[in-house]
């Protein structure tokens, strides 16, 4: 029997279902009782599925708490849906905005507890900076495609990427640390609009 592009489709949206749930259940082991008391046959009993398939997705458990290469292709994935005639700058924030309005607090819940136990937990360093290096890498890979450029023939590409993942990065911490008394998706917007303008001087300075 001929495999359809409906079963594809079906399949690709289980294995990521099933990479999550991990990420999902590795983090929330790691919270519980620190990275160093939780195993991949623990992980791997909180989703239902064999320690074999846990290695079907990530080499350790210290990549399944920090995770990280999902949520940078589903980035990449939005970020090649805008239009072309965009700039840059204004692409991301829209990716920005749409990723963290349709998936509320969650997403950015996920991105705080794993700072916090990278802070807690040195030996989960190394993953974590493996992950940022994958979203930053990724996203420039395709905003040169955007372009028409050849991968790192200009430097403009990774300094608007870098730029606007630590504006991400830096609203999404002051709202947590504020009290979450804004809108995150307000303050994702106000950030990047500064930078789309080019930093203008905030009417109160």
């Amino acid at each position: 029997m001929a495999v359809t592009e409906e079963d594809l489709g079906r399949r690709e949206r289980k294995k990521r279902e099933t990479r999550r749930a991990l990420e999902l259940a590795a983090l929330r082991l790691a919270t519980e009782r620190g990275p160093d008391h939780v195993t991949v046959e623990e992980i791997a009993d909180a989703v239902d599925v064999s320690v074999r398939t846990f290695f079907n997705y990530f080499s350790s458990k210290e990549e399944a708490i920090v995770g990280g290469d999902n949520d940078a292709s589903f980035l990449v994935e939005r970020l090649r849906t805008r239009p072309a005639n965009e700039a840059p700058m204004v692409a991301l924030r829209h990716v920005f905005v749409e990723v963290f309005g349709a998936a509320g607090e969650g997403w950015a819940d996920r991105r705080l507890i794993r700072h916090r136990l990278v802070r807690q937990h040195p030996s989960l360093l190394p993953r974590h900076l493996a992950a940022h290096h994958v979203l930053e890498r990724d996203l420039r890979r395709a905003l040169e495609e955007r372009l028409g450029l050849a991968p790192d023939s200009s430097l403009y590409p990774a300094l608007v990427v870098t730029t606007a993942v630590n504006a991400m990065r830096l609203v999404v911490t002051s709202w947590d640390a504020t009290g979450r008394t804004a809108p995150l998706v307000s303050l994702l917007e106000e950030a990047f609009l500064s930078l789309e303008h080019g930093l203008p001087l905030p009417e109160d300075a």
